[in-house]
């Protein structure tokens, strides 16, 4: 074998061992999860003065409902704010305790459709401002810390443009503030456009299992979690602590969760308490949103794990915080592997692939079954016919590799301390499946990140194509996933920018899904 030989099947292995080892860390996760299910909090109701039903860790009461701050953080949102504030102002909780702060840093028709909706709201008595900043200094971030100065509440609840939050939401969350070492409670979000199409619905599985597995898993074994930037209250003294929002990140809620849990502070995850959500309709779009959470958490990763990795705190506490703020980093190897898997399939085709297969396959299982594992056990805890849904697997994992490219930017943009605006999700008011958003404002465009996907995608073909002609069967349903992922994600971004192809852009219905 070559030194180039030796070379390629030596990086190539490297990579698939440091990506199986995230992938059993997946299977650690729904261990976590599986062992602690039981320890769900159990909020006290302050209406009734007694616990309500349930298992779990019951909060201490508090002695009387404190003053709360709602603020909705919005950035040219035309389609949905009007949709967010009514909601937001149905919200039960004491007029007098309650305070609601829109702020707006919109430069577009937004401005209108806010100031008129809070005017509205305001007129029937309800404790509504509007607060619209001349620039984006520190985007969200920014926005909140201004809002944070003005605010009157001891705790502090956010929604994004895209919630629709439900009526009982501060009664649910307040009580366990009783615990004076409680900063933050977050909400597990719901998905109400699920159903539109396969995207809409492949996204929804993917937070699902992030919410409930993960939060789930690591909040009730005592380690790390994050606040997700929205449908979250915070104890206001907690953040101040913390030292209040930064915007150095484009992930200013996961910045914020590791600095305030360092500081001492516990958070709460709510699995039961569903805040509805719009998610992305359009892969642009869905991008975006990616590119966003992986380059602010490699920033945060940057920022935080070594003043992690120096505390004193316990070691699995260390350990889950690295694997948490790293995980980005396998994109980065992904597009490795993606480049290295026709030659290496090649060189041990010639030189003898079957004893190479006896590790090759092995290793690929070992980092693609616990993605399956780890979807299927989420399903499995939230829905009764969660083996039908196995059917969006293979898809999913499908646009998980398809996302490689993209995130693989993100991850160099903060390892070189690239600088980026903070791109917000474009939300279109997407409820059902009659409604469009072709046509609408906001859409992204994305020129020549697709056409390297599509690249991708053809060069798969061509190793499945090889792969076939040669007999090497077992390499096969590994080198489909990446071929789909890659032609799907580079595809349906060319087609939505230019084509509006009705074919393609249609919601799914169950029988195309």
């Amino acid at each position: 074998m070559s030194p180039v030989e030796t070379l390629v099947l030596g990086t190539y292995f490297f990579v698939l061992v440091i990506l199986a080892v995230y992938g059993w860390h997946r299977y650690y996760l729904v261990y976590l999860y599986m062992k602690n299910k039981d320890k769900v909090p159990v909020p006290f109701d302050s209406r009734s003065g007694h616990p309500e039903h349930g298992r779990g860790v019951l909060a201490t009461p508090l002695a009387q409902l404190p003053a709360v701050t709602i603020q909705l953080p919005i950035y040219n949102e035309m389609y949905v704010a009007d949709r967010l504030i009514d909601a937001v102002c149905q919200i039960d909780y004491p007029r007098e305790l309650l305070e609601i702060q829109v702020l707006d840093d919109s430069t577009d028709e937004t401005t209108s459709v806010a100031e008129r909706a809070v005017r509205r709201h305001a007129a029937q008595g309800i404790d509504i401002t509007y607060l619209h900043r001349a620039d984006r200094t520190g985007y969200k971030a920014g926005a909140l810390e201004a809002g944070l100065e003005a605010a009157k509440g001891e705790f502090i609840a956010i929604f994004d443009a895209d919630f629709i939050p439900t009526a009982d939401f501060l009664r649910r969350t307040v009580p366990f503030f009783g615990d004076p070492k409680i900063a933050m409670v977050q909400a597990r979000w719901g998905h109400i456009n699920s159903e539109y199409s396969l995207l809409t619905k492949v996204q929804s599985i993917l937070l699902d299992a992030h919410f409930v597995l993960e939060h789930g898993g690591r909040n009730r074994s005592g380690l790390f979690f994050n606040f997700n930037g929205t449908a979250g209250i915070w104890r206001r003294e907690a953040i101040t602590d913390a030292g209040g929002w930064q915007h150095d990140t484009l992930t200013e809620d996961l910045d914020l969760s590791y600095r305030a849990q360092l500081r001492g502070w516990n958070f709460i995850f709510l699995p039961g308490l569903i805040a509805p959500a719009e998610v992305p309709v359009e892969m642009n779009a869905f991008k975006s949103q990616q590119h966003r959470w992986a380059k602010g958490s490699i920033q945060t990763c940057r920022k935080l794990l070594p003043r992690i990795l120096r505390s004193n705190l316990p070691l699995r506490v260390k350990a889950e915080a690295f694997f948490h703020l790293s995980a980005n980093f396998n994109y980065p190897l992904m597009c490795v592997l993606s480049v290295l898997m026709a030659p290496s399939m090649v060189i041990r085709y010639n030189m003898g692939w079957y004893e190479m297969l006896l590790i090759d396959v092995p290793l690929f299982f070992a980092a693609t079954a616990s993605v399956a594992n780890f979807y299927m056990v989420c399903q499995r805890e939230l829905h009764d016919d969660w083996i039908t849904r196995a059917k969006y697997l293979p898809i999913l994992m499908s646009i998980g590799i398809g996302l490689t490219v993209n995130n693989t930017k993100a991850v160099f943009e903060a390892l070189f301390n690239q600088q980026s605006e903070f791109a917000r999700t474009p939300k279109y008011r997407i409820e059902a499946s009659a409604d469009e958003w072709i046509g609408k404002k906001y859409r992204q465009t994305f020129i020549v990140q697709p056409m390297i996907e599509l690249a991708l995608g053809l060069y798969f073909t061509a190793t499945v194509f090889y792969a076939l002609a040669n007999g090497i069967y077992g390499t096969l349903p590994f080198l489909v996933l990446f071929q789909i992922g890659f032609l799907y994600t580079g595809l349906l971004s060319i087609v939505q920018q230019y084509a509006g192809d009705s074919v393609v852009l249609e919601p799914a219905t169950e029988e195309k899904a």
